[in-house]
Order: C-alpha cells, then sequence, then structure tokens
C-alpha cells in the first residue's frame, strides 16, 4: 500500500462534520456553514494555527468536491424556465454586470489593486445558486414572479461566469481564439451525448433495467452521473478548457434529461448526499486552508479592499436587478438585487484561477473571497426578510410571458 497519510483528510472531515453541527445546536445563528468551514480553514491552516495542512489526500478529495459542486450548480438550471421576457432580462442583466464589473476593474488596476479588469468582472459577475434557491423557498416565492426572474438570472449569470472564466482565463494555455474553437467543438460533443442519453431513456429494455438497478447497492443512476461528470471533466481537459466548465455542462446534460423525476424521485437527494455530504465541504474547508490572510491582516490599505469590493460585489451584480422593477416593484427588486450579490463559490474558484495564472495577487484574491464570505452573511438575511412582507411581490404565482 503506498505511503500516503490520512491525518489531515480525517482533521478536514471533521471540521466539516462539526461546522453544521454547532449551526444545528444554534438554531438562531444564521450563517451558512460554508462560511464556517471556510473560516475554519484559515484558522487551523497552514497560515494561521497550523494543525491542518493540505497534502495529496486532500488535495484529491478537494479537486474532487470542486467538480462536484459545479456539478450539482449546473444540475439546478431548469432551461425550461427560461424564456421570454425573463431570458432576455436576465440575459440584458449580465451584459450590464459586466460592462460595470470591466468599469470597476478598470478603475482598480489603475490603483494596482488587480492585474486585469477583466478576471475581476467575471469573478464578481456570478451568483450562487445553490445559496439562493434555499432562500426564496424559505420566503415562499420559488415559484413567484420575483422568484422565477432571480433564479433565471442566477442561471444565466453562472452558467456565461463558468463559460467566460474558462474561455479567457483557462490555465491550460492556448490562445484565446484557439480555445473559441474547442468551446465550439466541446459544446457539440455535449449537445450529442445529451441527445444520445435522452434517447436511451426512451428505450424500454433499458428504463427498466434502470428502475430495477436504481435503489440497489447497484446505485446505477449515481453512478452514471458519475460518469457523465468525470467524462465532461476529461474531455474539458483534453480541449484545453477549465475542467469546471466540464462539470458545469455535465450537470446541466442530467439536469435537462431528468426533468421528469417521478420513477426516481430520490436520484438528486443522492446525488447531494454525496456532494454536500463529503466532497464539496472538503474543498471549501481546503479553500479556507490555502486562504493567507496575513496580506490583509498585516497592512490597513490591504484590508480596506473587503468592503470595498463589497460594495463592488453588490454594484455589479444588485444593479442590473432594477432593469425589472417595473414587473416586479421596488422591494422585491432590491430583494432580487441582494440575492443576485450574493456569491462565494465562484469567487473562491475564480481567485484560485487568477492566482495561478498570475493576474490575481494572493491578498487581493483573500480580500475577495473575504468579500463573498459577507456577501453570503449579510445579503440573504435582507432579502428574506423583505421577501417575507407582505407587499414584496406583486405577484406569488405569475407565469413568465412569452
Amino acid at each position: 500500500m503506498p505511503d500516503v497519510e490520512f491525518t489531515n483528510l480525517f482533521a478536514v472531515a471533521l471540521v466539516a462534520l462539526l461546522a453544521p453541527l454547532l449551526l444545528g445546536l444554534a438554531p438562531r445563528l444564521r450563517v451558512p456553514a460554508v462560511v464556517l468551514e471556510i473560516v475554519a480553514g484559515i484558522i487551523l491552516g497552514p497560515h494561521a494555527l497550523g494543525l491542518i495542512g493540505i497534502d495529496l489526500p486532500v488535495q484529491i478529495v478537494a479537486l474532487l468536491g470542486l467538480g462536484f459542486l459545479l456539478f450539482l450548480a449546473g444540475l439546478e438550471i431548469d432551461v425550461h424556465r427560461l424564456r421570454g421576457q425573463v431570458l432576455r432580462l436576465a440575459v440584458l442583466g449580465y451584459l450590464v454586470t459586466l460592462v460595470l464589473g470591466t468599469l470597476t476593474g478598470l478603475g482598480l488596476s489603475a490603483v494596482g489593486w488587480v492585474h486585469s479588469a477583466l478576471l475581476l468582472a467575471v469573478t464578481l459577475s456570478a451568483t450562487s445558486l445553490g445559496l439562493v434557491v434555499p432562500v426564496l423557498k424559505d420566503a415562499g416565492r420559488s415559484e413567484s414572479t420575483v422568484g422565477q426572474f432571480t433564479i433565471a438570472a442566477a442561471s444565466v449569470a453562472d452558467f456565461a461566469a463558468v463559460l467566460v472564466l474558462s474561455l479567457v482565463f483557462s490555465t491550460e494555455g492556448g490562445s484565446a481564439g484557439e480555445r473559441l474553437v474547442m468551446v465550439g467543438l466541446f459544446a457539440v460533443l455535449v449537445a450529442v451525448t445529451g441527445l444520445v442519453i435522452a434517447t436511451a431513456r426512451r428505450s424500454q429494455r433499458l428504463g427498466g433495467v434502470l428502475l430495477r438497478l436504481q435503489d440497489t447497492t447497484a446505485e446505477i443512476r449515481v453512478r452514471a452521473a458519475v460518469v457523465l461528470l468525470v467524462a465532461f471533466v476529461a474531455l474539458a481537459e483534453q480541449f484545453g478548457l477549465e475542467t469546471i466548465l466540464g462539470a458545469f455542462l455535465a450537470g446541466a446534460v442530467v439536469g435537462l434529461v431528468d426533468r421528469d423525476a417521478t420513477s426516481h424521485p430520490r436520484f438528486r437527494i443522492k446525488l447531494e448526499a454525496l456532494g454536500y455530504g463529503f466532497l464539496i465541504p472538503v474543498f471549501f474547508v481546503t479553500s479556507g486552508l490555502r486562504l493567507d490572510l496575513g496580506g490583509l491582516l498585516g497592512a490597513p490599505s490591504a484590508l480596506v479592499r473587503v468592503p470595498l469590493f463589497l460594495i463592488a460585489l453588490l454594484v455589479v451584480r444588485g444593479v442590473p436587478a432594477y432593469l425589472a422593477v417595473r414587473s416586479l416593484g421596488p422591494r422585491a427588486t432590491t430583494a432580487t438585487a441582494l440575492l443576485q450579490a450574493t456569491s462565494l463559490p465562484f469567487i473562491v474558484t475564480a481567485t484560485q484561477i487568477g492566482v495561478a495564472t498570475g493576474l490575481m495577487t494572493p491578498i487581493t484574491a483573500a480580500a475577495l473571497v473575504c468579500a463573498g464570505l459577507l456577501s453570503v452573511l449579510v445579503f440573504p438575511a435582507i432579502a428574506l426578510a423583505l421577501l417575507k412582507q407582505p407587499a414584496a411581490d406583486r405577484g406569488t404565482q405569475v407565469e413568465p410571458r412569452t
């Protein structure tokens, strides 16, 4: 057996267990577990107490966690919501986000805070769909007008941010033109794979086998989803693209072909159990282990970047929500703006790529992650309070116009 120690992985898994457990014991403390996981990683990591290190087992599981995080984010995409006015406003809003983000990046690059204005714009442009949906469900607004618009806008932002990050800032090398061609070829391959899977699902014989094996120890649907995830990640790497694009599109394909889940209602629950129960928490704790706050804490001029990045996040992602103010009303639009500005997983991913490519300093990356942590702590709580007020929306079950 290879000489590999699992002590650090055990410590990381223990942190992943204790974070939600502590929150469960203190229900009034409305803090997402992901925040505690990252903060615990910072405190216990090599840049602070030095109790946990990042060795090979931790790196491998964290990499799988990143893949599964993007896979589940893609699984949340409901293409059937993306139509008509909702889709037009979501796309227009993302374009406005890129413009505002680029202007912000140009201003901050002039003072030497960032090396790439576009990278900062992309980093600020995503929305944490996995955090936004539970907030809307808690408020009973996931199927309302404001809920449909927010989820659609977050879906477009997540997909576009992953695509642009992979296309322009891939660590795999190659020119932007070459990567554009590769993205096109990869998209064709993804579409063909989706059609093949959708066609195979119509086979009565294959459907019967899947139904018989789905809840046995074979867990055939879960295995098939994992194979698709790994295949798309491997193909994205072979095409010279970021692996996160492959993981995200794998989830989107599964979500599209698995729209009717009446015969296998526990399928997504099992996928989420695998992801959120083990792999994804390891990724977030490890992200905290990698985060060096020494530069921020050592210089007040560096520490001031955190609130400024938080304001930038609110402006860049929040302002475009007001394109829908006539449909939603001012209070619901403000709630939507706050939810759209809630972002953390993508910021963690984008900053790691930025540091790896030399386009972002570790201090800037740490400040952006801290701003993302604050957005998760503050913005959803305020949005939830606004949505729970009776006049928060002009309709609760209105279908989007086509």
